[in-house]
């Protein structure tokens, strides 16, 4: 492949080169396109994937390997230099080092972003669609490589859900760290939708996740635990009942794994723990899901395990089934006659389009529906039930067209209980 050649035109300032996001609806693909190309020229390299000229538009994002047991929503270019560029017609160190017109760079990409879900559907074609959402990874990958600046700020984030408890309410307040522009899987540093719904499905209907008039400790687990969100309202729930539980969150990358920890601390102060002798204990471990390490607080069973938004690539589905096998506690038990034990509760957005169009699949292909398990010799992972949840306003990627929540669990091979779909 030939070398990338530079932009036909000098790039130019993004206050007076990025369109008005009020009339995002009557913006073409090519307006946008150039808007974005003009930003990687005066910030990074110039791209080599999406160019004007091309009849057909490809993703700029290239996954080349396994993403090491974590998130990949945002992958950045291999070459994070900008390299030295020829001389234009003003000088791009300064604009480079512009800090207004930087800061209105990022604030535009992050605004795009949010709300680009209309416009990516709006064309009748679905190639133009497709190729509206590879901008908007064009769009995250940008906005990911100011990440780490100084004038880069996190995001405080805080939630009420409401409960099953009458008028009571549960409060979260998460920080969303700033992406890391050196690590393509550190997405795991905000918050997605996933885990939003299912964070507000939990506090909804507390007693169909077992989280609510327990008569006995529980031990819960969050995979990939990300800002933590799920495992917070899981110990915010269990805070009232009489017995103390264990909350355990996980998450594989130092980075992630810290802001964790933050986001824990922020939530339960000394002084919330303190309200009640029966406080369930959160704690933060590191888990890779491809070479899982069962020590400490992983060494025993747990009654529930959540994840949400966990799969980016074909292997996810693959470990994860190996740690829940590992980890979720089996059938010892009987209650109303029927054999039970630990429960998983997985959430994953219908991707339908972009570089994880369709992953959602894998999730059926490792976990089997429970009638499928007609040969089975033991006790094994298969999915009890599987609702289809729509879209919220204003939640969400625009690549998400929806989501699943499965409900995995242990099967025993004379049951013959049916999928519900």
């Amino acid at each position: 492949m030939a070398s990338p050649t530079h932009s036909l035109t000098p790039p130019t300032p993004p206050t007076s080169s990025l369109p008005p996001l009020s009339r995002l609806a009557s913006h073409s693909f090519d307006q946008v396109n150039q808007a974005l190309q003009n930003l990687r020229s005066i910030y990074c390299a110039p791209p080599i994937s999406l160019r004007l000229s091309a009849p057909s538009q490809k993703h700029v994002i290239h996954d080349t390997s396994v993403p090491d047991s974590g998130y990949a929503s945002a992958e950045e270019d291999e070459d994070d230099e900008c390299p030295e560029e020829e001389e234009a017609p003003f000088d791009l160190d300064v604009l480079r080092a512009d800090k207004f017109e930087r800061e209105y760079a990022v604030r535009w990409l992050t605004d795009f972003t949010a709300r680009s879900d209309r416009w990516v559907y709006m064309p009748d074609s679905e190639s133009e669609a497709d190729a509206r959402a590879a901008l908007i990874d064009e769009a995250a990958s940008l906005l990911a490589s100011f990440a780490g600046e100084e004038e880069e700020q996190a995001l405080t984030r805080s939630f009420s859900f409401p409960t099953g408890f009458s008028t009571q309410h549960v409060h979260v307040e998460l920080n969303d760290a700033p992406l890391l522009s050196e690590d393509h899987t550190s997405v795991g540093l905000q918050s997605w939708a996933s885990s939003i719904l299912l964070a507000e499905r939990m506090c909804s209907q507390p007693g169909a996740f077992r989280l609510g008039e327990q008569d006995t400790e529980l031990r819960v687990l969050e995979l990939g635990a990300g800002t933590g969100l799920l495992s917070i309202v899981a110990t915010k729930l269990l805070h009232s009942l009489p017995h103390a539980s264990t909350v355990v969150a996980t998450d594989y990358h130092t980075s992630v794994l810290s802001n964790l920890q933050a986001n824990v601390m922020t939530n339960f102060p000394p002084s919330y723990l303190s309200t009640s002798p029966s406080a369930p204990a959160l704690e933060v471990l590191s888990l890779d899901w491809q070479n899982p390490v069962y020590e400490g607080s992983l060494k025993d069973p747990f009654d529930i395990i959540l994840a949400a938004d966990v799969i980016y690539h074909p292997e996810h589905a693959h470990w994860i089934k190996r740690c829940v096998e590992r980890l979720l506690a089996r059938p010892s038990g009987d209650v109303d006659g029927a054999p039970y034990g630990g429960i998983f509760w997985l959430i994953i957005p219908l991707r339908v389009t972009g570089r994880h169009e369709g992953m959602y699949n894998t999730v059926e292909a490792i976990f089997p529906l429970t009638n499928a398990l007609t040969d089975a010799a033991s006790w094994e992972l298969a999915i009890l039930s599987v609702e289809q949840l729509g879209r919220h306003e204003g939640v969400g990627r625009a690549d998400e067209g929806g989501y699943k929540l499965y409900k995995i669990g242990w099967v025993s091979p004379c049951e013959t209980a049916g999928i519900t779909s």
